[in-house]
């Protein structure tokens, strides 16, 4: 039974990549921080008590802030496939908190791949970059784009990129870059746009809550399914060779079509509820992101099955059944009918 170390277990990505490495029989190794309260929901239907018989799924405190820590892991777990997703991923936080957003989102990624090449262990490692790094360059976005960081967090991103190709050629690593554009699910943290967006929209729908205040309406993204994209994370490092992969769906669209798709499914008119706030603008703006992930198509077979207005349904339906309210059911039904290869069953909601 292969090992394998998650960094970011606890957040989106980690918690579906845990999920398809399980079923694929792997023994799931995760790094969390050490918190007052508990911060592993998103992991709680898939955790094994360590007394139970033949548990696959472990967790270990650690941080990204201690080189030595992520040494002693891997020495102790001796993974064979390392999937490096933790990070303070927030772009405003970033803007209010650049220093430690480069301690943990650039710097812990040298510290983490010093860990390995110290180790001398054989392992496979996946560096999660993202679209933010490409920043104002023009769209479409690939894999040769020249990167224009607009932010602290997408600085930090482009360091991280660069030790990973640094590391690949200096030390023979097999290390990569997926550089994903934005995906999204019921994961989804709340103070990111989309999860904000659906989660006040059933605040609303509820009578709970009377607007919704936003940034940058025109801001374009090319959004997709985080289920998906864990996926790619996988076959990345099921490659002879070490590469770099551009994933994104291929289609853009502003912040404004998200809220209009997601108000008229639930029949209401956004326009009586959504206000600018200048507070959620940054110094600095992202206009338009858009992925061209042909390479991925052609040397990992992979392509989105779940599209924009898909996306949306399914997060609508889930915040509105976290709120109490019945779910419009478009969404939860996209789901039951997408086949997920990494599921023993349909992928559900939760």
């Amino acid at each position: 039974m292969e090992k394998v170390l998650i960094t970011g277990i606890t957040g989106q990505d980690g918690s579906y990549l845990a999920e398809f490495l399980l079923n694929k029989g792997y023994e799931v190794h995760g790094v969390i921080r050490r918190s007052s309260t508990f911060n592993t929901q998103r992991l709680d239907h898939v955790y094994q008590d360590p007394h139970e018989q033949n548990p696959r799924l472990f967790l270990h405190y650690g941080d990204m802030s201690d080189g030595g820590r992520l040494t002693s892991l891997i020495y102790d777990i001796r993974p064979a496939e390392i999937y490096h997703l933790a990070a303070q991923s927030h772009v405003k936080v970033s803007f209010d908190m650049p220093e430690y957003t480069g301690d943990i989102t650039g710097i812990g990624t040298a510290r983490l791949l010093e860990a390995i090449r110290k180790s001398g262990i054989k392992t496979r490692f996946y560096q999660a970059s993202s679209s933010e790094m490409f920043g104002a360059t023009k769209p479409p976005q690939a894999e040769n784009t020249p990167f224009y960081p607009r932010s602290p967090y997408a600085a930090a991103k482009v360091y991280s990129y660069w030790m990973t190709v640094n590391y690949r050629e200096a030390y023979g690593l097999y290390a990569c870059n997926g550089i994903l554009f934005n995906h999204e699910s019921p994961r989804r943290g709340e103070t990111f746009v989309t999860r904000k967006i659906t989660r006040a929209l059933a605040e609303i729908k509820a009578g709970r809550q009377n607007k919704l205040f936003l940034g940058n309406m025109d801001a374009k993204r090319d959004w997709g399914f985080a289920p998906d994209y864990v996926e790619c994370m996988w076959l990345m490092l099921q490659q002879d060779n070490p590469d770099d992969y551009v994933i994104g769906t291929g289609e853009s669209h502003t912040v404004r079509e998200f809220v209009q798709e997601a108000f008229n499914y639930a029949g209401l008119d956004w326009g009586q509820f959504v206000e600018i706030d200048p507070r959620y603008f940054r110094p600095t703006e992202v206009d338009y992101l858009l992925a061209d992930a042909s390479k991925a198509r052609t040397k990992l077979g992979w392509v989105p099955r779940v599209k924009f207005q898909e996306l949306v349904k399914i997060m609508v339906d889930y915040d509105f059944e976290l709120a109490g309210l019945s779910p419009i059911g478009e969404g939860i039904s996209i789901i039951h009918q997408k086949e997920f290869e990494w599921t023993n069953n349909k992928l559900t909601l939760g």
